[in-house]
């Protein structure tokens, strides 16, 4: 699939957009920006809002309740009540908050503090994951980069573009949707791999080079994020047990902790072979796997089901303003039928601060 032409024409634009941080607001912060910039990669856990203008996508985050618990209250993308991940980090690093105001040509080198998001909701590694969802696919995003990379050599020059570009934290988000709409629900994917690990293998391998991809481009602070119990997703309990036996599916799990620790094994090996690369593995099945376990310990009342209707099949266009929604959203792991809620992220975003803190900042 080519990239939409409005994707193209916004990657110059709402690709750059995003986090810009003033020298008032540096002024307000003692602490300077951890990292240049935050560029990210991937499908809907990180998506803040490029889905809401390719108009053949289907995947969008546009409509209320998503973005109930945001100041203005107001959906803008994101496939939860509140911010994301790379909001969240932003945040920690002193970098201004995920904004759609288009990056303004007149900005000065001291003004290029970025957060970039090139994600797009419904994407996976798997160039056929996006067919259906008409997602910018993961192998399309460094296009986006590209355009991206080219307006800021405008703005501040080439080498000052690189350095930025050089020294951001880069965050890739994907693998779900690849298996979910690719290899369980929709087995398209599954005739020609009848072994999971077999498919598991594959997307590592288009993993692989979409990271040495992003290393040509000039990222070298990489954070590649894993994937979650597959099995505890509320759509997949109602997929494959309805919505009276609410239990996580044992054998996506296990898929899950064996696709996990192939990944672990691979980032090494991808940044012993790229100078210069510091390659991180962010663990999102652990601690989301605590979470189910041990709600209690993480003010958690609702594991299985979303926050959205009924929780069970609720998300995108069918999570909307006719939806009845839950009454505490920080109670609901999951705010809809798929996706975290901003409480959820919270948790994991400060043990991914942690851990970038512990081996990028070092």
């Amino acid at each position: 699939m080519s990239v939409p032409k409005t994707i193209t024409f916004m990657s110059v634009f709402v690709a750059t957009t995003t986090l810009l941080a003033s020298c008032n607001a540096a002024a307000n912060n003692t602490e300077p920006p951890l990292f240049p910039a935050i560029l990210v990669f991937g499908d809907s856990t990180v998506d803040t809002g490029n889905n809401n203008y390719p108009s053949s996508t289907i995947f969008r985050a546009t409509n209320f309740p998503y973005g109930i618990d945001l100041p203005d209250h107001k959906a803008t993308g994101r496939f939860s009540n509140g911010k994301l991940i790379p909001d969240m980090l932003a945040a920690k690093f002193n970098i201004k908050q995920f904004i759609p105001p288009f990056l303004q040509p007149n900005l000065s080198d001291q003004e290029i503090v970025t957060g970039v998001c090139f994600a797009s909701a419904g994407a996976g590694y798997d160039d056929r994951t996006s067919l259906a969802s008409r997602a910018v696919r993961v192998s399309e995003q460094p296009k986006m980069f590209k355009s991206y990379i080219a307006r800021l050599k405008g703005i501040v020059g080439d080498k000052k573009a690189m350095e930025i570009v050089n020294n951001a934290l880069v965050i890739v988000s994907a693998g779900p949707n690849d298996f979910i709409f690719n290899y369980y629900d929709i087995p398209s994917r599954r005739l020609e791999y009848p072994h999971i690990s077999d498919y598991q293998d594959f997307i590592l391998t288009r993993l692989d080079s979409f990271v040495r991809e992003l290393y040509s481009l000039g990222c070298r602070n990489i954070m590649v994020g894993g994937l979650p119990p597959m099995g505890c997703l509320p759509i997949q309990m109602t997929a494959k047990v309805g919505d009276i036996l609410r239990l996580c599916l044992e054998q996506d799990n296990r898929d899950s902790v064996l696709y996990n620790q192939k990944l672990q094994k691979l980032l090494p090996q991808i940044e012993a072979s790229l100078t210069g690369s510091k390659i991180l593995y962010s663990n999102v099945y652990d601690p989301t796997i605590d979470m189910i376990q041990n709600p209690s310990k993480y003010g958690f009342k609702e594991t299985n089901r979303g926050c959205c209707g009924t929780g069970y099949f609720e998300t995108s266009f069918v999570c909307n303003a006719l939806s009845s929604l839950c009454g505490n959203h920080s109670e609901f792991l999951f705010f809809d039928s798929i996706h975290p809620s901003e409480a959820t992220y919270n948790y994991i975003a400060n043990l991914a601060d942690k851990h970038i803190r512990e081996s990028l900042a070092a």
